[in-house]
This record gives structure tokens, C-alpha cells and sequence, in this order.
């Protein structure tokens, strides 16, 4: 991984306007992405959308300063971050013809313009094409070393243009994206969704769910009188399951496993964790156990949304199956 191989291309700033800064605010941001095939463009172009980038993929290079193109009304409200990416394979791609392009956009007064090359050994790409039995778009009759030999040849110029350099020939898909969002994110893009959830198991596994925690072994308040048309948020069913000497043990320690995995999940770039409580029938102790779990995480620092997919379900024995002899 290497930053400012080059000179990078720069635009005009002026450091003597007192409105410096503001000009510089309202410039729109202008990410051109290009590397080798199978080094990680898309994985890099899908991290960008995430973080609230607009991104193109093999745009037509002939037609970037019209997509580009000064806003005519002369407005200068905040646009969103625009990253392009293009490679051999886009139409009218010429390097030279690319970088002459490059410097005019870089010269505008309304871009703020980056230029990011995604590299790889090709040792490292021959295997990535020869494990997903993919085509090199250079090869053409050729091996995978000569289209990736004539590719890397094709592409030189504009890694040495470049102002970032990232080589993934030792990362793995994650870790490119952890870095891309190290570059370009910031603390509110890159905020993990989180949701805790309820359901029954009577009633089907949630399909979507990350982290899936079964409560069936706790006392089931269905079984028990003036409980069973409760819910998991009425104090009465609560106080029920917190007898049951299994719950603070058992509680404390899926605590324990959220507030350890969690963060390690945001950092690998995570975007949506969703954890799940289940119960037979998902209206007691599931509810409950999620409702109480969503409190603490929310003292952790996290904000979880809490969802009960069968809380206005009707109780019903049959769901429930038959009470077991410990009272269960």
C-alpha cells in the first residue's frame, strides 16, 4: 500500500482568499478509480456507495466532463461524492487521452479530484482468476499471465499519476475495504445498523439474523396464571423470568459476547448486525430478554432498534406444546 507515489494532480486553491475556505467547502469531491482486473475496483466502488458516495463502474471515459460539467444555474450547494470507476475494459479508454482529462477536471474550481489505483502482484491475480475460472478481459486467446502482463503495461502511466496507490496482493476482500474506509469514511458513514430482535421458534427461524440466541431453556410464563396473555413487556412476566435462577447467568454472559463481538464487527466494516432472541411461542421471554438486552447495549454506546416479530401473535397451547413436567 503506498500513498503519493507522484506529483499528485491538484487544483487551483488560493491560499490568499479570505473565502479560501469556503470555496474549498463547496467544491464537490471527485474520486476516479482504476487499477487491474481483479485487484479489487468493485470491492472499492461498493465500500464508497456504502459511505454515501455516488459511484459509476466503466463509465464511458469520452463522456466524463459532460457527467462533470459546471452546474449551469451557477449554484453552489453541496453536491454528493462522486466516485468513477474505469479500467481496460471501459469504452474509449486511452491512458494518455485519460490523463490529459484527468489534469483539465483537476484545474476546475469546483472539484475537489482524487485519483486512486488499485494495484496487485500478478502472481496473486493469476490465482484470483484461476480460482473463480473468470476470463482476463486482456487475454483474448492469451494466458491469464499475458493479459495480465499487457493489462499492467496498458495501465503504468496512470499508476504513476495516481495520488493513492493501494496494493492488495496480501489483503483479503475485508481488509480492502476496512482501508478504503479508513481513506474516505468518516464516524457517521460508517455507523453500524443494529437491531435486536424477538421471535418463535413455532413460528419459523428468522432468516436474516446474525446472532441467534435460544431462551426456550428459561421458565415459560404461558404455562402460569394471569401470565399467559401478558407479554414480555409487562413487569409481571418480567419478574417472572428473573426467578428463574438460569436468567442472570445466562444474560450476563450473551452481554458479555455482544459487547466483545460488536465493536469487532464495526471494525471490519460491518454495516448491519442483527441479533435475535427466540422463545416457542416469541411473545414472553424472547420479548423480554431483547427489550432488556437492547437497554444495556444502549448503555454500552449503541443505538439498537428493537423489533418483536410475533408479539401480537395469540398465545395458544398449541404453539406452546405441551408443559413439561418441570413446569416449562
Amino acid at each position: 500500500m503506498e500513498d503519493s507515489p507522484a506529483t499528485p494532480p491538484s487544483g487551483n486553491q488560493s491560499a490568499s482568499d479570505t473565502s479560501g475556505q469556503e470555496k474549498q467547502a463547496e467544491k464537490q469531491r471527485l474520486l476516479l478509480v482504476t487499477g487491474l482486473s481483479g485487484a479489487g475496483k468493485s470491492t472499492a466502488l461498493d465500500v464508497l456507495e456504502d459511505l454515501g458516495w455516488e459511484t459509476i463502474d466503466n463509465f464511458p471515459v469520452r463522456l466524463l466532463d459532460r457527467l462533470v460539467a459546471e452546474p449551469e444555474d451557477g449554484s453552489t450547494g453541496t453536491r454528493a461524492p462522486l466516485a468513477i470507476g474505469f479500467d481496460s475494459r471501459t469504452r474509449g479508454f486511452v491512458p494518455s487521452e485519460m490523463i490529459a482529462l484527468v489534469k483539465d477536471l483537476a484545474a476546475r474550481d469546483d472539484l475537489a479530484l482524487t485519483f486512486m489505483f488499485i494495484d496487485c502482484a500478478g502472481g496473486e491475480l493469476e490465482r484470483r482468476y484461476n480460482e473463480t475460472r473468470r476470463r482476463h478481459p486482456m487475454a483474448q486467446g492469451r494466458t491469464v499471465q499475458d493479459g495480465i502482463a499487457a493489462e499492467r503495461e496498458l495501465l503504468e502511466p496512470l499508476r504513476r499519476w495516481a495520488e493513492i496507490v493501494i496494493d492488495t496482493s496480501a489483503m483479503a476482500s475485508n481488509e480492502l475495504q476496512a482501508h478504503v474506509r479508513e481513506v474516505f469514511g468518516d464516524q457517521t458513514s460508517a455507523e453500524m445498523t443494529l437491531t435486536v430482535s424477538s421471535f418463535g421458534f413455532a413460528r419459523g427461524m428468522p432468516p436474516l439474523a446474525d446472532l441467534v440466541f435460544d431462551m426456550r431453556f428459561l421458565d415459560n410464563p404461558h404455562w402460569i396464571a394471569g401470565l399467559r396473555e401478558l407479554t414480555g413487556r409487562d413487569a409481571a412476566v418480567g419478574d417472572h423470568i428473573e426467578t428463574d435462577p438460569a436468567f442472570h447467568t445466562a444474560f450476563g454472559q450473551i452481554r458479555d459476547l455482544l459487547l466483545t463481538v460488536l465493536p469487532r464487527y464495526a471494525a471490519q466494516g460491518k454495516a448491519y448486525v442483527h441479533i435475535a432472541f427466540g422463545c416457542t411461542g416469541g411473545r414472553h421471554r424472547s420479548v423480554f430478554t431483547a427489550e432488556r438486552m437492547a437497554g444495556d447495549l444502549r448503555g454500552a454506546g449503541f443505538s439498537p432498534t428493537v423489533r418483536h416479530r410475533n408479539l401480537a401473535s395469540r398465545a395458544a397451547d398449541e404453539i406452546e406444546g405441551k408443559r413439561a413436567k418441570d413446569g416449562r
